[in-house]
């Protein structure tokens, strides 16, 4: 892998997203639908094990992929290797190594939430970006029924804590493992870091950690059908596409 510099420092942790998991090609759908990615130079802010990088081989872009972590990046590498438009980089969780104004698109799926400085994290994706370059950005949902990132609570150890995330901020930000967003919250922040504002929706709940296969088939033909929902309630995931303002 060319590039790899050393871990400076490392954010909250997350689990990455699991190879063929229904979310990496929903938010791959949902991001190809609102971005032209053909010759594009596209950063994956956060990409960990690369299970959701790999979505875009084959779509003519170019995708340096960054993460904290060098075991990450290997585990990527190991499935993308030969791919001369793969470019891997160790982020030491607070500078992109990537040049200012130089990448035509940034995704970042579920990462902001666990980032140490989230300020810091969109002053970066904003300098890497050229003029009029879009961002797609995925957070954890607040309205949700289940905590998805655990809680750190006496006498519940069980990682899908049900209503959690519906407390109050202070209360959540104790016990939580990870920062939780409402939808006109995160517009509203991107918006006060000069991102243009193109598109925000809820993503349905893809079911993933549903391990009877008949139950999920069941219940995304019917409660969880389509991608997207109008219905807090309905939905693990925000996701925002929004530009630099030129």
């Amino acid at each position: 892998m060319q590039g790899v510099k050393r871990i400076v420092k490392e954010p909250s942790h997350g689990k990455p997203a699991e190879y063929g998991a229904d979310i990496i090609r929903r938010r791959f759908r949902l991001t190809a639908e609102r971005v032209q990615l053909r010759d594009r130079v596209v950063l994956d802010f956060g990409c960990g094990t690369g299970a959701q990088t790999l979505a875009f081989s084959g779509t003519g872009c170019t995708m340096v992929a960054v993460d904290v972590h060098l075991q990450h990046l290997q585990t990527l590498t190991d499935h993308l290797s030969g791919n001369e438009k793969l470019l891997g980089l160790v982020y030491d969780g607070r500078n992109l190594p990537v040049a200012s104004e130089s990448v035509d698109v940034v995704v970042s799926y579920d990462v902001l939430e666990h980032v140490a400085d989230e300020a810091q994290a969109l002053r970066e994706v904003h300098r890497v970006l050229k003029p009029g370059g879009s961002f797609v950005i995925t957070v954890p949902n607040k309205g949700w029924l289940f905590e998805t990132h655990g809680a750190r609570l006496p006498l519940l150890p069980w990682n899908r804590v049900p209503f959690f995330s519906w407390l109050p901020r202070s209360i959540h930000t104790r016990f939580a493992n990870a920062r939780i967003y409402r939808k006109r919250d995160l517009v509203s922040l991107l918006a006060s870091h000069s991102f243009e504002i193109s598109d925000s929706l809820y993503i349905t709940a893809p079911l993933d950690v549903l391990r009877h296969q008949g139950l999920k088939k069941m219940l995304q033909a019917t409660v969880f059908r389509g991608e997207t929902t109008p219905w807090t309630v309905l939905s693990t995931t925000i996701l925002v596409h929004a530009r630099k303002k030129t």
